[in-house]
This record gives structure tokens, sequence and C-alpha cells, in this order.
């Protein structure tokens, strides 16, 4: 469409419109129109009007596009129905690329802050981004996974939970759903992905959630199960912060100086800690010898994912495990017999052709944390679970 002149509104300086005279807009072309609804195309239009949609802003000015939209009675729909045209959004008072221009914005900016920004509404901010969104999904087109990551994440309070699952792979979230993490929600991922797809499943990453496990095992038999390091370690920095929590107890006065405001310090890994807490450690382990112990055998275990051979790697285990005797460690000693349950799911990593990137589901649990809490929690679950799927997706 041509523009024959532009004109300023005075009474808005940062608005530039075209001009609405009768003579000078664009008129309608000789063309098949398409119904909006059920897409089915016409040789003839019942009305037309003209219509005004905001396009993407020049020079800190707001542009406006001015042109004819005609109306069609659809045979199929048996109703008079607005023209389909490609280059519009969903909400027809915005071009397409003004809707992508502010998807583009949010991926790294709150809501609020573009809606003050671009001058609009904030429900229409947040709409605008959702169709952006759904259009990246569309480009990545239908996963198909080989190896998948399971998670739950916490979308209130109250313990309310929703499954996310990822491909390992290609580093993206493909699926977030569920009531919970209860073992009735998880198989709805593998109805969603269908029984061919869920064929193809090589390898299943999960923490040890048994409805997590008994879900894989029954609608993805072929696939080995991985439990993932991370859990497994935070596990033994549960059992380890029981300890000082008993210390703490069993000592009084001056004599809980040295533990009180330290859980950090231990769960921590040495290198990671600065001058002051390798200090304040140093201070800890020489004052607690039970204390000193749990943590010389939590810095070990994670010598456990460096043998190349499982026979290796159990051997350590049972001298690990061996090393506890006497020592009156009851969170450590409930934590090996946990391992020795789920010993396949450990040993699974040494396999070649398991061996993936472990970090990915933790980072993506991180990143998810920094979207709701740049949001201040996300009312709008349907919002929730595009923002999650579209976090790894190049923008469009």
């Amino acid at each position: 469409m041509s523009v024959c002149r532009l004109s300023t509104n005075r009474t808005d300086p940062w608005c530039v419109w075209r001009s609405a005279c009768a003579d000078c807009h664009a008129g309608s072309a000789l063309k098949k129109t398409s119904c909006g609804t059920c897409g089915r195309e016409h040789s003839g239009w019942y009305d037309r009007k003209l219509r005004r949609v905001r396009d993407l802003p020049t020079a800190g000015l707001r542009i406006f596009l001015e042109f004819e939209v005609r109306r069609v009675r659809c045979r199929h729909c048996d109703k008079v129905k607005r023209e389909r045209l490609e280059f519009l959004a969903d909400n027809p008072l915005y071009t397409k690329r003004f809707a992508f221009y502010v998807g583009r914005r949010c991926r790294s900016s709150p809501i609020q802050d573009i809606a003050k920004e671009l001058k609009l509404d904030w429900h229409t901010v947040k709409e605008l981004d959702k169709q952006y969104m759904r259009a990246q999904l569309a480009k990545a087109g239908t996963p198909a996974p080989m190896v998948i990551g399971i998670d739950e994440i916490s979308v209130r309070k109250g313990h309310t939970y929703r499954i996310v699952v990822s491909d390992l792979i290609r580093e993206r979230p493909i699926w977030f759903g569920g009531n919970d993490r209860s073992e009735a929600s998880m198989p709805q991922f593998y109805q969603w992905l269908g029984p061919n797809k869920s064929g193809r499943i090589r390898l299943a990453v999960m923490d040890m959630w048994k409805p997590f496990r008994n879900a894989a095992t029954a609608h993805a038999p072929q696939a080995a199960i991985l439990f993932d390091k991370f859990h497994i370690i935070r596990h033994l920095g549960e059992a380890l912060d029981q300890v000082r929590k008993s210390e703490y107890a069993r000592l009084s006065g001056k004599n809980r100086r040295f533990i009180k405001g330290q859980k950090y310090t231990l769960l921590s890994r040495k290198e990671n800690l600065t001058l002051q807490g390798r200090q304040a450690l140093q201070t800890l382990l020489r004052a607690n010898k039970r204390l000193h112990t749990a943590y010389l055998l939590k810095e070990s275990f994670g010598q456990l994912w460096s043998y190349e051979h499982e026979g290796w790697a159990r051997r350590f285990f049972e001298q690990w495990r061996a090393s506890l005797k006497w020592q009156r460690l009851k969170p450590y000693e409930k934590f090996a017999d946990m391992i020795d349950r789920h010993w396949d799911g450990i040993a699974a990593y040494r396999k070649q052709e398991n061996n993936v990137s472990l970090g990915f589901v933790e980072g993506l649990n991180n990143k998810i944390r920094v979207i709701q809490r740049r949001a201040y929690g996300i009312r709008d679950e349907e919002y929730l679970r595009l923002k999650i799927l579209t976090c790894m997706l190049p923008a469009l």
C-alpha cells in the first residue's frame, strides 16, 4: 500500500498518521477475499470499511496504518465475517510485526515496563507476547526427543507442582503440565507425545521420585533411567544439614557459636568459598569432630562420577559406605541405603551412550525461578507455560 502523505497530529506529537481523506487512502485490490474464521475464499465481499492499526515505531514516533478491510458473507460459516489479513496480529488493532516486536522486548523486560514505554494496556502487551511465543513454538515444530529430563517446579504456595520435561540433546523444554507430580499426571506427557515418539526415547534423566520412574517404565520401557547427579548431591547436603542441626542441639552455651549460621558454609564446595568463608569453615571443623567427618565424607562422595567403569564406581561406594561405621551419622547411613536401592539408575551414567550433560535441568530450574521472580509470580498458568517452553528458543 502506498502512503500519499504523512501528517502529525498536533494533539499528540509522538504519533504519525496517514491522511484519512477519502481520495488518499489505499483502495481495495481486485482479489479474492478469505473468510477470517474458516479461511474459505470468495470472489466478492459484503462491505468494506476503513481500519486503523498500529505498526512498528520509527524515530520515537508511534506509526499507524490506515487501509480498507472487507467483510464477506461466508457460505460455510453462514455469517458475515471479516476477511483474513496475514499481516495483522490476533488483536486486529496491531500488525503482526508490531506484536513480534513487543514479544522480543518481553523476553528481557517485565510487561509493566513495556506497557509504559509503548503506552499500551498491560493486558494488551501480555496477549501480544502470547502470540509471539505461540509463533516461536510453531516454528520450532513438534519435538521427537531421544533423551529427556524430567523435573517438577512449584507454581505457587501450598505444594502446588507442575512437571517440566526437557529435550536434553537440543537443550530446550518441550512440555509443561500435569496437575501435580503424582503418578497420574506424568502419563499426560507420554500421551501428548504419542506412542511412536515415546518409543524413540532411549534415556530418561530424573530425580529419585518414584512416580516419574513408574511412568517411564510403563510408557517408555525401552528407555534407560538415569538419576540426576545434582538431586543426589542435594540429598547428601540435606543429610549433612541434619548432622549440623543435631550437633547444635547437643551442644550448649559458647560451644554453639562455631555452628550457628554456618549452614551454607558447610554445603558449599571449598573452592567456591570466600576467604572469610574458608576461615569460618576451618574454625568450625577444628571445633567439632563429627561435623569435620561429615564434611569430608560429603566432599569425597563426588568422586563417584569420575570412574569410567561401573565396577570401580561400586567399589568406591562400598568403601565410602564402610567408612560410616562407628561414626554415628544416622542421616548418612539413610542416604547410603537410598543410593544402594537406586544403584541401577546411578550406574547408568557410566555407559557411554548415557553420557549427557546433567546440568541443563538444574539450569532450567534457575531460569524458571528468574521468570517467576521477575513477574512477582505468574497467575496465568498458560502464560507461564509459554514462557517456560520458549525461554531457550531463538528470537523471531
